[in-house]
């Protein structure tokens, strides 16, 4: 089947290389000359893992290219896969129009019977506008809610638990079936609309477990508990599970849960109806990103001087993404309190201009750990397991998720804060 994957950034890139790997016919569309020169030369436009290997072989076996041209990727596509990472703002405000705009343009160059999947994550009701500004009745819709995770992209989508799919007809069922028949046969068959809302239901319940976990921690530290023990109790719980959002750690970050959350109260909004529990997971887990400023302060007074180091800046293993990173948030903050931030990230070799004179980048672990007055670790980089430290006195290490807890919580040099956990 011939297939033309709209949006190629992290999304589309995934997509279009796991379809070509499937079987399928692919050529990927992108209005940047930049990332498609990447693309074709087997260079995804950021990393992830396996990724640029998997490219090139779809290209390799002549499955795979790339185009900024729209009527050479749909002269014989017989769907359009929507994979535009939907932008969103430091608000956690996602630009739909953005999205929406770009496939509209597209649908008076579709041959008549084409199927447009939508994969990028929008609003409920969003393909429902897309086939009304589409004006045509000879085309159809459906709705495949991405399950992107970084650093675990490929594996997901060849791999999947299930995949949701919303479609209005038989017909279209069919082929998403002959399409996915390579990758799985587990398959959620609803309508468009309830798989839309699926996704927001998920990522809503997901981001509830987070900041219900984070809230019951915070309350741990001051009455003698400790939250991993609470979350080996809950995990036991047969109606609760062990693979359940229930880990003390950070708040969530990068837009991806905050957006549904977002979704969903607007859509309350509009309907004049009120969603309290959803509208406080925002307010909740904006007040736990402050749990490592807040214990800065507590553990070290007066912060301006101050030098402390941070392990870890990207968004998540297995990504070099800095944007919406709760770690660059941290320093840019401990920057504008006077602290000299020293920093390191194996996936970081330099820093945006942005950011060049508000952390000093490290290319060890150890010189970020040198004589800081503290120490954060905000991303779970595996190779920080294996840094042996030189200890000349006390350093105060911060671990919100007990990553390194083995190597650093019966320290003799160590004052290991985590949260969830009071200090001893």
């Amino acid at each position: 089947m011939n297939i033309c994957v709209v949006g190629l950034w992290h999304l589309g890139s995934v997509t279009a290389a796991c379809l070509a790997q499937a079987g399928c016919i692919v050529t990927g569309l992108d209005e940047s000359s930049e990332v498609i020169a990447g693309l074709s030369s087997g260079h995804a436009p950021l990393s992830e893992p396996g990724l640029d290997q998997l490219i090139r072989e779809g290209i390799d076996a002549g499955r795979l290219s790339f185009t900024t041209v729209a009527a050479d990727a749909l002269k014989n596509a017989s769907v359009l896969w929507v994979a535009f990472d939907t932008p969103v703002s430091e608000e956690d405000v996602a630009d739909v129009e953005y999205v929406v705009s770009r496939v509209e343009g597209l649908l008076p160059q579709l041959q008549s019977g084409s199927l447009v999947i939508v994969s990028s994550q929008l609003p409920v009701g969003s393909v429902r506008n897309l086939e009304k500004r589409s004006g045509r009745n000879d085309i159809s819709f459906a709705a495949l809610p991405e399950n992107l995770r970084l650093g675990k992209a490929i594996e997901v989508f060849t791999k999947p638990d299930r995949v949701i799919a919303g479609v209005r007809s038989d017909k279209d069922r069919e082929r998403i079936s002959e399409i996915l028949a390579p990758i799985t046969d587990k398959i959620e068959w609803m309508s468009v609309e309830s798989a839309e809302m699926t996704k927001h239901a998920i990522n809503a319940f997901l981001a509830t477990s987070v900041v219900f976990i984070n809230e019951i921690a915070t309350i741990c530290e001051d009455v003698g508990a400790d939250a991993k023990e609470v979350e080996r109790g809950l995990k036991s719980e047969s109606r609760i599970g062990p693979k359940s959002y229930l880990s003390p750690g950070a708040a969530f970050a990068g837009g991806t849960l905050a957006r549904d959350i977002a979704f969903l109260t607007a859509l309350s909004e509009k309907a004049g109806k009120q969603s309290p529990l959803v509208a406080s997971v925002k307010t909740s887990n904006d007040l736990h990103k402050n749990w490592t400023r807040r214990k800065l302060q507590s553990l070290l007074g007066k912060l301006q001087g101050r030098n402390i180091g941070v392990w870890g800046l990207t968004y998540k293993v297995g990504t070099d993404t800095l944007r919406r990173s709760s770690a660059i948030e941290l320093c840019s903050w401990l920057h504008e309190q006077g602290v000299r931030v020293v920093a390191h990230d194996p996936a970081v070799k330099e820093l945006p201009p942005e950011l060049q004179s508000v952390i000093s980048l490290k290319s060890s672990p150890g010189e970020a750990a040198s004589n800081v007055d503290a120490l954060v670790v905000a991303t779970e980089w595996p190779i920080y397991r294996d840094v042996t430290l030189d200890l000349s006195g006390t350093l105060t290490v911060l671990d919100a998720t007990r990553f390194l807890r083995d190597k650093f919580e019966k320290h003799p040099s160590v004052r290991y804060v985590t949260i969830g956990k009071g200090l001893a």
